[in-house]
This record gives structure tokens, C-alpha cells and sequence, in this order.
């Protein structure tokens, strides 16, 4: 394969991915409830308030690192370098990562379990239909190099 010719993804869909599981759980919070104990008040609102300013902050780290390295941010968009600093040197999907935690802490603030759920099944779909895209793209790109970054950083956490 053509390693200028390899791209990750057709368009973009990862976060169109995530904003449907968010919706998606509010939806089925509303069709089907499941019933959650309130018996610690502000408790799993502040721990999702904590996880979403987290996730907010690691996005915002990872999209400043890949700028500041001048490669492409989008996940169509062929990569010009391989990026292993910043966010990248404990996840290799910080900004998956910060998507899947925001939507947990959406969950425990609305103490919707939907939320787990959905957040769960977005980690296997992202995983089966983007990442593993991205990984062989860069793969392609960077060869023996990118391999050495995965044996030492793990792929969500």
C-alpha cells in the first residue's frame, strides 16, 4: 500500500459517533428508565463535573500537542508526523479517551446508567471501526517506529 495514499478514516465519524451515544442514552433514559439511588446527593454530580473538566482538558491537550507538531487533527486527514508527546505518551487516543470519559460523567451527573452503557459500546465501536483505521494508516505511514510506540503506550488506557 501506498503509505501517501493511506488515509484513516472516509470522513470523520468518530465524534458524530459519541454525540449519538449521548443522545442515545438520554433518549432510552426517557423510554426506559433504570432506577438509581439518589442516596448521595451532590456526590455523583461533583465526580461528573470533575470527570467532564478532565476530559475537556485532555481534549484540548491532545488537539494543542498535534497542532503544535503541525500533523492533521482530524481522523480523515493523513498524518505527517507521528506524535508520541503530551497526551500521546500514556494513551494513544487521548481525544477518544476524553470523549468516553466526558459521556461517563454525563452519566453521573444525570444518573442516567445509559450513559455507561452507551459509552461502552462507543469504546467497541470506535475501536472495531476507527481505531484500528488510524493504527494501520499509521502503520503505513511510520512503519517500525509506530510499532515501538505501541509496545510502549497502551491503545485506550
Amino acid at each position: 500500500m501506498n503509505a501517501y495514499r493511506a488515509r484513516p478514516l472516509t470522513y470523520p465519524w468518530p465524534p458524530l459517533l459519541y454525540v449519538a451515544a449521548i443522545l442515545g442514552a438520554v433518549a432510552l433514559g426517557r423510554v426506559q428508565p433504570i432506577s438509581v439511588s439518589h442516596s448521595h446527593g451532590w456526590v455523583p454530580w461533583l465526580a461528573g463535573a470533575v470527570l467532564i473538566v478532565v476530559a475537556v482538558f485532555m481534549d484540548v491537550w491532545a488537539v494543542k500537542t498535534l497542532i503544535e507538531r503541525r500533523t492533521a487533527v482530524l481522523p480523515h486527514r493523513c498524518s505527517s508526523h507521528l506524535v508520541t508527546c503530551g497526551p500521546f505518551r500514556y494513551t494513544r487516543n487521548p481525544i477518544y479517551l476524553g470523549y468516553t470519559i466526558m459521556t461517563v460523567g454525563f452519566g453521573l451527573i444525570t444518573l442516567n446508567p445509559w450513559f455507561f452503557i452507551m459509552a461502552s459500546a462507543s469504546v467497541a465501536v470506535t475501536t472495531a471501526f476507527a481505531v484500528r483505521n488510524e493504527e494501520r494508516h499509521l502503520l503505513s505511514r511510520f512503519g517500525f517506529e509506530f510499532e515501538r510506540y505501541c509496545r510502549a503506550t497502551s491503545r485506550w488506557i
